[in-house]
Formats: structure tokens, C-alpha cells, sequence
């Protein structure tokens, strides 16, 4: 097994990017520019390494190759964005990477572009890139081709295995995963580990809580310490855990509701298999099903909310009522989007600075988190 955090590293030690790997402070999804710059280097690095692996390594300020980190992105429909703009589109896996030098919430994103031994071209226009574009790597460029005939080329298989090769895991490294994890969490969060198949250590932590009789954990760390990859991190939401022979089974619920009166709801279901066979597989099942109310009470919380926005975007003063709706706003916003509201995204943005700045760091967490259920509804 490859251990992803020493990859990393080995990765970052060719300090300037190459045809195989890419290194970016943040991916922007959101945006057209970003999703588009994101599907050029995906298609360039794809082109450029037919018959190998190749990186992009995210977190990473570019100039001095200073790990800053990331926010935890637990999106795996990723895939469905390189298939809905690339015509031969490779196999891509994005992961969490903690590293002991990162604060707990922040991680370095990994993206493998596993080889595809085919032309991976624009099958739509994208921002300014227009359909049938093919990408290539020039250096640390990633580029469009304007030939008649555009040529792959093995040039990097050799350096990549090696590379790789450097990075294999073995029992100095994973003993060493299991002691960085249970130092760096608080004992009342319970850190502990579990071998699977005599093979897998997979370490978790969480803070226990009884609701209606049931068992939750809220702040859950999960990371496969073979491949030393964060698997789930949450927060705010409550979870349930259960654990069989081969299988560690995390169902996330999040809070909704209107004012104070509150349900948990279940959002998605994360199996972490393990084989007989050395291999292990991790498949999400979306589970929700969202709230319906009254559509009058909807309509009246939408116009409030997009009130205080115009308000936080003309730095006027909020008075106290408001200030306290803005402290459920990211809430409220999420659950308008889950009535027919889909430009609530835009504007929730718009307040996002303001947000951040509150002493209340706790709407900050549910302003990241409303935007992350957006993203996962909009992609069922």
C-alpha cells in the first residue's frame, strides 16, 4: 500500500511542477473559472502520462511549497464532473491527507489521475476552453494543442514508479499513524483503532452523546492509517457507527428545522469494506430526504434572509433581531435551497466574510456545511 502523506512528500520534494504532477493553494469548483481550470489540468495530466499515474496536490502555497492545508472535501461525485466534460475521461480519486503540522480540520488534497491510454478532450465548451479542446503538459504548463494530430507519450512511467515505490508503507509508518492520531485528539473524544483482515488499522475518534435513547458521535475523525488517508471528519453533525467483521459503516444525519424545534435528519451512509484480498473499497449512499413546510413560511424566511445579506453587503448595521437571525442563516438558507430556492448559494456567499468574522465560530462550521449538502443534493 502506498502511504499518501509520504507520497506526498515525495511528490513535493521535485519542488517545481511537472508533466506529472500539479500543485494548487485551493480548488474552486464552485466557480466556472476554477471547475474549468480544473478539467485542463485533469485532461493535460491525462494526455501527458498515458501509461502512469499522475498528481495534483492541493494545499500547497506554489512559490516557497509551504503545506498550508485545506478544508475536508468529502465529495466523491467528483467523478461525475470529469464524465459530464471530458470525452475518454480518465478514472480520478480525490483524498484527505492529514498532516501533524496542520491544525485538526484542515488536511492536503490529493487528486490520482490513474492512466487512461486515450486522447481525454473537452466534450463541451467550459468557460473559455471550447468542446473538442485537447490539454498537454509543457513543464509545469498545462496547455492547449493546436496541431493536427496530438501523439501520447510514455515519458514518465519509470520516475512515477519509482517515486511511488518510495512511498510503500510499512510497520515503522503505521505505528507510527496510530500514535500521531490518538495523541492529537482529547481523550473524551475516545481515540482508538481497529485491524481489519489482519492487514487494514483503521483509527476513530468521536465525542459520545445520547439522543432519545440512541447512540451519536459528533466530531469524528476517521483515517486509514495504512494509505494515511483521512476518510471522514465532521464538525458539527451528529453520526451513528457500526462496526462488523469487514466492514465500518458511518451514517451522517444533520439538524433541520425552523427556529428552535429541530429533527435529525439522514443525509448519507459511508461503508469502508474491507477484502481478503489486500484491496478495500469505500461506497456512499445518499440517504436523504429533506423537511417540507409550509410554503408561506418558506417564502417569508427567504425574503428575511436575503434582507440581512443586502444589509451585511452594504455594511448597515443589523439590529440585534437581525443579528440573531444571522446566526441561523446558513441553516435557513440550506433549507429554502431544499424548497426551490437554488440561487440561495449565491447569496449565502455573499455573506461569507461577514460570517467568518463573527465571534461565533459555530455559524462559520454550518456556513462551510449548508454549502457542502448543496453541492451533494445538486450532484444526486
Amino acid at each position: 500500500m502506498i502511504n499518501k502523506r509520504l507520497l506526498i512528500k515525495n511528490l513535493l520534494s521535485h519542488n517545481d511542477e511537472n508533466s506529472f504532477y500539479d500543485k494548487k493553494q485551493k480548488l474552486s469548483l464552485s466557480s466556472k473559472d476554477g471547475k474549468a481550470k480544473f478539467l485542463k489540468h485533469i485532461c493535460a495530466l491525462s494526455n501527458a502520462n498515458p501509461s502512469n499515474n499522475s498528481y495534483i496536490v492541493i494545499g500547497v502555497e506554489d512559490e516557497e511549497n509551504k503545506i498550508i492545508g485545506v478544508d475536508f472535501f468529502d465529495d466523491s461525485k467528483i467523478q461525475n464532473l470529469v464524465n459530464a466534460y471530458v470525452k475518454n475521461p480518465p478514472k480520478i480519486e480525490y483524498e484527505n491527507v492529514p498532516f501533524p503540522s496542520l491544525p485538526r480540520h484542515k488536511v492536503i488534497g490529493l487528486v490520482t489521475i490513474y492512466p487512461n491510454n486515450k486522447i481525454a478532450e473537452l466534450l463541451k465548451n467550459t468557460w473559455k476552453y471550447r468542446k473538442g479542446t485537447v490539454f498537454y503538459r509543457r513543464g509545469s504548463n498545462s496547455m492547449p494543442f493546436y496541431g493536427d494530430h496530438f501523439e501520447l507519450r510514455n515519458s514518465n512511467a519509470e520516475i512515477v514508479e519509482a517515486i511511488e515505490k518510495n512511498a510503500s508503507n510499512n510497520i515503522e509508518l503505521t505505528l507510527n499513524g496510530v500514535f500521531d492520531f490518538i495523541n492529537n485528539h482529547h481523550p473524551e473524544n475516545n481515540p482508538q483503532y481497529k485491524v481489519f483482515n489482519e492487514q487494514f488499522v483503521l483509527c476513530w475518534a468521536g465525542k459520545r452523546k445520547l439522543i432519545n435513547k440512541e447512540e451519536f458521535f459528533s466530531r469524528v475523525d476517521i483515517e486509514l492509517i495504512n494509505e494515511q488517508v483521512r476518510i471522514f471528519f465532521s464538525s458539527l453533525d451528529d453520526v451513528q457507527i457500526t462496526i462488523n467483521k469487514n466492514s465500518f459503516i458511518v451514517t451522517e444525519y444533520i439538524l433541520l428545522g425552523i427556529d428552535k424545534s429541530e429533527t435529525h435528519y439522514p443525509l448519507e451512509k459511508t461503508i469502508i469494506n474491507f477484502k481478503e484480498n489486500g484491496q478495500h473499497d469505500i461506497v456512499k449512499e445518499f440517504l436523504f430526504k429533506p423537511p417540507k413546510y409550509d410554503a408561506n413560511i418558506i417564502h417569508l424566511i427567504y425574503n428575511n434572509c436575503i434582507k440581512i445579506v443586502k444589509k451585511i453587503a452594504k455594511n448597515t448595521t443589523l439590529s440585534a433581531i437581525e443579528y440573531e437571525d444571522v446566526l441561523r442563516l446558513p441553516t435557513n438558507f440550506l433549507i429554502c435551497y431544499l424548497h426551490g430556492y437554488l440561487d440561495v448559494a449565491e447569496h449565502l456567499k455573499k455573506a461569507k466574510n461577514y460570517v467568518r468574522s463573527l465571534d461565533d465560530k459555530t455559524t462559520y462550521i454550518k456556513y462551510k456545511e449548508a454549502l457542502r449538502i448543496i453541492r451533494k443534493v445538486q450532484y444526486q
